[in-house]
């Protein structure tokens, strides 16, 4: 899966969400709950959507690492290319 691809993917979850936010207008390095105005229910439904989707496990400790969009994509494309990763 590209970066793009990725985006993509992160982009819907986020729209499915939170509707009334505007996810394609993130900028790479903006933090993702405050922009977009996400409060921790929807935060923690967000990352659990990523999960399920990417076949992915994103323990809590790590929720720092993803904030912004960069930063998640990034956590993204580490673990799905990790030895053992079958979706």
């Amino acid at each position: 899966m590209t970066e793009t691809e990725v985006k993509q993917v992160v982009e819907q979850l986020l729209k499915k969400i939170a509707p009334d936010t505007e996810p394609a207008n993130l900028q790479p390095d903006d933090d993702i709950r405050h922009t977009l105005e996400i409060d921790s229910f929807d935060a923690l439904q967000f990352v659990v959507a990523l999960d399920e989707h990417f076949g992915i496990d994103t323990p809590e400790e790590d929720y720092g690492k993803i904030t912004t969009l960069r930063n998640l994509v990034n956590y993204i494309m580490q673990k799905t290319s990790e030895p053992g990763y079958h979706k």
